[in-house]
């Protein structure tokens, strides 16, 4: 069975975990919908390797939001498009990621950040070593991180911080000198639930 196929029905026997997760809320407790919010979306590009691997990307320290942090290739969803049309587009724009080349998988749980947005993670396979290009004004580079070491709970590290007048809790997953935390750790670690729950 394709690694896509192996994805593809683990989170379908695994079933959706609710509509949405909530930031710096770490309760398996889900959510209705919340109106207001921004809609976005992120390709979690997984690389189809004996050992598959995860792609990230390290933001620009000139952007206005989360300079300098690791996150997937992702953003807003534009008038006209579904979750699965903005994360490829997202990634082709970030990464030159041609989305001809990703086998879709499907959407992983919703998730709602502090900071207004409801975003769905839109998994997918992509080849290995795909000669991807950064976009200066986004993306300062790129890595691959082994899918096993992300998924694994023992490197969901738990923590505090003081933020807007309220202590926030989040999760940050260290790998070598690469700090994954916030939306994108979470993200991460929802969809590790799941996988966890087939």
């Amino acid at each position: 069975m394709s690694l896509a196929n192996q994805l593809r029905a683990a989170l379908e026997r695994s079933g959706a975990r609710g509509p949405v997760l909530i930031e710096g809320d770490m309760r398996d407790a889900v959510l209705e919908p919340v109106s207001g919010l921004t809609p976005a979306a992120v390709l979690v590009a997984v690389t189809d390797r004996a050992e598959p691997g995860l792609i990230l990307t390290r933001r620009t320290e000139t952007l206005r939001r989360h300079a300098g942090q690791v996150a997937f290739p992702g953003g807003r969803i534009d008038p006209g498009e579904d979750a699965v049309a903005a994360a490829l587009r997202e990634a082709n724009e970030e990464l030159a990621l041609p989305p001809a080349c990703v086998e879709l998988v499907g959407p992983a749980d919703r998730y709602v950040t502090v900071t207004g947005f409801q975003v769905t993670p839109v998994i997918g396979v992509v080849p290995p070593d795909l000669p991807l290009t950064p976009s200066a004004a986004e993306v300062a580079d790129w890595f691959e991180v082994p899918l096993a070491f992300v998924l694994d709970p023992a490197h969901h590290l738990e923590r505090e911080v003081d933020w807007q007048g309220r202590r926030r809790r989040y999760y940050e997953i260290m790998w070598n000198e690469r700090r994954i935390w916030g939306a994108t750790a979470a993200m991460i670690v929802n969809l590790a639930r799941r996988l966890r729950d087939d």
